[in-house]
This record gives C-alpha cells, structure tokens and sequence, in this order.
C-alpha cells in the first residue's frame, strides 16, 4: 500500500513538474536620453541554445517578434523598431522555411518624442516565440514600461 502511495505521489509530482511552462527569455526596458528624443531600449536575453524571432522572419514559419506601444498623448514615435544584435537566418526544419532569429541577446530600439516638457511613460507589449534546437514554446506577450 505504501509503494502505492509512494508511486502515485512520484507520478503527480513529475506530471507537475512537466506541465510548468517554461520561458527562457528575460526582457528589460530602458530609455536613453538624447537631443531632442529618447531611444527606447527593449533588451532580450536567454541562454543557449534558446533563441527569439526577428520582425521580419517572413510568412509561414514562427510568430516573429512583435511590439504593441500603448497610445499615449503625449508621445510620437519616430520610424519602426530596429534590432541591434547578431541577426542569424537559416533554413529551420521545424518550420520548413527560411527563418531569422536572434540568441543570447538582442535590442530592440524605438526612437519616441514627447510633446512639452513632461515625464511620462512608454507602455509596450511585445509578443514573441522562443525555440531551441529541438522545440518551441507557445507564444507569449510580456508588457513593460519605461518612464521618459
């Protein structure tokens, strides 16, 4: 009775621990003051062999990374998101298609303006899938903020 006990509670506990979903990307957001406008830095990071989509990974392969800034009266924003980092692309089987992705670290810029001379704060959500060499997670939405 007692391996019995000992097997259902080993069996419940490895199930648990499976079904935890892991996500091996950390984010931070910065701001950087310059003349006239602030860079909004997004930074990625995540262990090898771990690695997160760019925006332009193209159709038919994984969700590419994406941000949704909130509106905000205040702010312009000038141009898109740029990627600073080692930008990778091959031809990935999982997904049977071209793909370009970014591992160990990644920024992700956003030059904004704001109107007057106020502090106030940006609001983004970024959506993005993580892989390795094996699987990939679901995709995740993660919000941040930075204050100007």
């Amino acid at each position: 009775m007692r391996t019995t006990i000992s097997f259902i509670i080993f069996v419940l506990f490895a199930f648990s621990s499976s079904a935890q979903v892991q996500d091996p990307v950390k984010w931070t957001a910065t701001s950087r003051k310059k003349a006239g406008f602030y860079e909004v830095v997004i930074t990625a990071t995540m262990p090898k062999p771990w690695h997160i989509y760019s925006q332009k990974t193209g159709e038919g392969g994984p969700v590419a990374t994406n941000f949704k800034f909130t509106k905000n009266p205040l702010l312009t924003f000038d141009g898109g998101v740029k990627e600073i980092g080692a930008l990778k692309e091959n031809y990935d089987k999982l997904f049977d298609t071209k793909v370009k992705y970014f591992g160990d670290k990644v920024d992700f810029v956003q030059v904004v303006k704001v109107k007057g001379n106020v502090k106030t704060n940006v609001n983004v959500t970024v959506e993005y899938m993580a892989c390795d060499d094996s699987q990939c997670l679901p995709p995740k939405k993660k919000t941040l903020s930075v204050s100007l």
